[in-house]
């Protein structure tokens, strides 16, 4: 009894000298997190059929969390581990934030967006989910009355797949709004629909040429009947009144502050023009960007490219305006039947889309880019816009093999051939895809690509199973951009409804493991952080979003719970900039 007594004693001497000389030696944190459930994320991946790592902390039992407390320092991470020994971290400066069992994991990121367009929705008419044009118009009706008559109304979110074979016209637009100029964007930016007055100051008349790789939709007499499709649409958007630089700047401000208010750390901004990087460099000289931003140079604007040749890629050391990557668009959305495919479509005969310099891809200046050290990400949807831009990333490297350094990526990859899944592998190239796009264009994808060809549509599991890398994005404002729709698309393939039950092929779902990382430890190696972030641990930034669901359990438990969840914090490089209820 003695000896056990004496044994006890002298374990718990032990354990206060040990507290006691960590204290002594850690300087107070900043910040620290307390009583949470907390994701590291820092085990190995999973295999390619979704199974975690041996080193997960997951078993029979399902997920459980591999700390409980953060300690974050100078923006950095300093301590992951219990709250108990989070106290030596403890100063009369730290701010100690209760968690009271809420998750953490590794800051979300939105590796697609397009944030000038969100920060315009603020003031914009938003029509996302209207099912008809009379629902459209009734909408722009209610906000003409508030907008004085003349100034132009501008609006976005009509779905162009949903209206492909009863795409709106001028009538009934201009009939009910005669004296505002109009024009109504479309979900995901492929067609835009205009009022009389809109394509009058556009001057777009029966004798108006649609550009290569762009259509005009025409009556019988050759007059236009008020929407463009694909490279025709910067005819009518082109006419709208530019935005001052501070509207500009105002507008990037607020779509990144909304971003940080739902839980992203980061956001790859797909197709930063020149208006757009002036905002980005004017926030970033004021230390005003609310969270990262990975900026992807358009490609549309061959003079902007060529001043960031001469420049070269921009690697911020803070990590909060880095440049070092191109957009281009290959091909048209499949919606509009504007991807380029391999075959007809099946809902219409003789056509097979538009791609390369028919939809106005520069190959001299993509390749120049790429060749400068700039990463390059290529829209391309269809199967033959998907192999002609892997053949044409094939040609650039073989003409400069440093070029298959730079990560290059294809964004939304979104149907491919059985034979070219390979070749994503064999040429390193990144998948960036959106689960919410399954989900969305479930309703009339089969119908464009036939039974057997949509199933090298959306295939995640596909191109995991071939060891391609994979990350996750909305391509804001196209699809709803709420993390835990995302998350809930990718685990189960089934729509906000819950439709179909079973799921939308569900062969290529993900786990709950596998859509997280998309979203942040994936995201992180195609932006080249991989070493600054995408897992939680001592020396990384300090870049963490907290929700009020743990999305392990409840995304492998009952996935539809997903939906209900919220953010409750957001921090980026140790700074709060979001906190619910603050």
């Amino acid at each position: 009894m003695t000896i056990r007594v004496l044994a006890a004693s002298l374990a718990i001497g032990a354990a206060f000298l040990a507290a006691c000389s960590r204290s002594s030696q850690v300087s107070p944190a900043d910040t620290l997190l307390v009583n949470g459930r907390v994701y590291t994320f820092a085990w190995d991946e999973p295999a390619v059929d979704g199974t975690p790592a041996a080193g997960a902390p997951h078993g029979p039992d399902g997920w459980r969390p591999d700390a409980e407390a953060l300690a974050v320092s100078g923006g950095r991470i300093a301590f992951v581990g219990t709250s108990k020994d989070a106290e030596a971290y403890r100063g009369p400066s730290t701010r100690v934030i209760d968690l009271a069992g809420a998750t953490a994991i590794p800051g979300l990121v939105d590796s697609h967006a397009h944030i000038f367009e969100l920060g315009q929705m603020e003031t914009y008419l938003d029509l996302t989910g209207v099912a008809t044009e009379a629902e459209a118009v009734d909408r722009v009706v209610a906000f003409a009355a508030t907008v004085p008559k003349g100034e132009w109304i501008v609006g976005r979110g009509w779905d162009e797949g949903a209206w492909a074979t009863r795409y709106p016209t001028v009538v009934l637009l201009s009939e009910r709004v005669p004296d505002h100029p109009v024009v109504l964007a479309s979900l995901h930016g492929f067609a835009v629909w205009g009022n009389r007055l809109a394509f009058e100051k556009a001057k777009i008349t029966r004798a108006t040429t649609a550009p290569t790789g762009g259509i005009i939709l025409k009556d019988a007499r050759g007059e236009p009947t008020g929407t463009l499709l694909n490279r025709a649409t910067p005819l009518l958007q082109g006419a709208i009144p530019a935005p001052t630089p501070e509207q500009a700047r105002a507008w990037v401000l607020a779509g990144l502050r909304r971003m940080a208010r739902d839980g992203y750390v980061a956001i790859h901004e797909a197709g930063a023009d020149a208006r757009m990087m002036q905002a980005l460099e004017s926030l970033r000289a004021d230390g005003q960007l609310p969270v990262r931003v990975y900026a992807m140079l358009s490609a549309r604007e061959p003079d902007l490219c060529r001043a960031w040749v001469a420049r070269g890629p921009l690697v911020d050391p803070e990590g909060m305006l880095t440049v070092r990557s191109v957009k281009a668009y290959y091909d048209g959305s499949l919606g509009s039947r504007g991807a380029r495919l391999l075959d007809d479509y099946a809902d219409q005969q003789g056509h097979r889309g538009v791609s390369g310099g028919g939809y106005g891809f520069d190959r001299a200046i993509v390749a120049e880019m790429m060749k400068a050290g700039f990463q390059v990400g290529i829209h391309a949807i269809g199967d033959a816009g998907n192999r002609e831009t892997l053949e044409f990333i094939q040609a650039v490297e073989g003409e400069k093999s440093e070029v298959r350094a730079n990560r290059n990526r294809i964004e939304h990859a979104q149907v491919v051939h059985p034979d070219d899944f390979a070749r994503f592998r064999s040429l390193e190239v990144i998948a960036s895809m959106e689960p919410p796009h399954a989900v969305e264009d479930k309703a009339w994808a089969e119908d464009r690509l036939g039974a057997e060809r949509v199933k090298g549509a959306y295939a995640w599991r596909t191109f995991r199973q071939n060891g391609v890398r994979l990350i996750f994005n909305s391509d804001l404002t196209g699809s709803d951009h709420n993390i835990f729709y995302g998350l809930h698309s990718a685990i189960t393939r089934r729509d906000k409804s819950l439709q179909p039950s079973g799921g939308w092929y569900p062969e290529q779902r993900m786990t709950p493991e596998e859509a997280a990382r998309g979203y942040s430890t994936w995201a992180a190696f195609a932006s080249f952080t991989e070493k600054d972030t995408g897992i939680l641990a001592a020396g990384r930034w300090a870049d963490i979003t907290v929700m009020d669901i743990d999305p392990l359990v409840v995304g492998a438990e009952r996935p539809d719970d997903l939906l209900t969840g919220n953010i409750r914090l957001t921090m980026v490089g140790g700074r709060v900039v979001h906190e619910a209820g603050r």
